[in-house]
């Protein structure tokens, strides 16, 4: 298969955006994903530790103070190159957060990645934050992950140098034309 063939699509936005409602439209549609988190949560097994938020926001943070940066993203590298060899022509990444992983995906993948960010205005945000099945936030917890994500985490870079913004302030139905018809734009999906 020729490089050109490929696309990688990265999801970014910060919490509560809509970026796993925009993922699952795609998974749904039989692309693969790659889950920034699961190399943080196999860590996290291996280590023992229960899955909550405060476990996952520790490790984290001590998993890239201790291995670099760019501990998650040298797997995620790893993984779609695997599943490129293996034929795959699509393929989502679910977690991007730094400004360091866009650096390194963007230099091993210069012209198959395009970045979408995920945008919704924080009120909103919040609202579905607090309404959330698994792991709500009340809105104090959610500024503090906001603050977590920018500062610590370098989550702001990808979203401010994404190649497309959606915005998500809308329902369900409208939010997937809007995203799906952009999907179509870019040839990530069929038309």
């Amino acid at each position: 298969m020729e490089k050109k063939d490929v696309k990688i699509l990265a999801i970014v936005g910060m919490c509560g955006s809509g970026k796993s409602t925009a993922i699952d439209y795609l998974t749904e549609r039989k692309i693969p994903k790659i889950y920034f988190g699961g190399v943080i949560l196999k860590g996290m097994a291996e280590a023992g530790l229960e899955d909550t938020p405060e476990n996952e926001k520790k490790f984290r943070e001590e998993i890239r103070e201790k291995e670099g940066k760019d501990f998650v993203v040298k797997r995620v590298v790893k993984e779609a190159k695997d599943l490129i060899n293996a034929g795959q022509k699509r393929i989502v990444l679910d977690g991007l957060y730094s400004w360091t992983e866009y650096k390194i995906l963007r230099q091993e993948f210069p012209t198959e990645m395009t970045v979408i960010a995920i945008v919704v205005p924080k009120a909103l945000r919040r609202k579905r934050l607090a309404e959330r099945p698994v792991r709500p936030f009340n809105a104090q917890e959610a500024a503090e992950r906001d603050k977590t994500e920018i500062e610590n985490l370098e989550k702001g870079g990808p979203i401010a140098i994404a190649d497309y913004y959606v915005d998500n302030s809308v329902d369900m139905k409208t939010f997937h034309e809007k995203f799906a018809s952009l999907c179509k734009e870019i040839g990530f999906l069929d038309a």
